[in-house]
């Protein structure tokens, strides 16, 4: 069987302090980490351009 290899990426996000504070309170409202909701408002806004790419299964 093939090893699962890792398919995320880490980078380093320079973002100003008041668009931070915004992120971390919407977090905690949905109860996700300041990352998780990163990486969900970035997936939410490449499905609504339609630029995710088709996964395989």
């Amino acid at each position: 069987m093939a090893k699962k290899e890792n398919t995320t990426k880490n980078f380093i996000l320079r973002i100003d302090a008041d668009t931070m504070s915004a992120i971390e309170a919407w977090a905690a409202d949905e109860f996700r980490s300041t990352n998780g909701q990163l990486q969900w408002i970035i997936t939410e806004a490449l499905r609504r351009a339609k630029r995710l790419p088709r996964q395989s299964n």
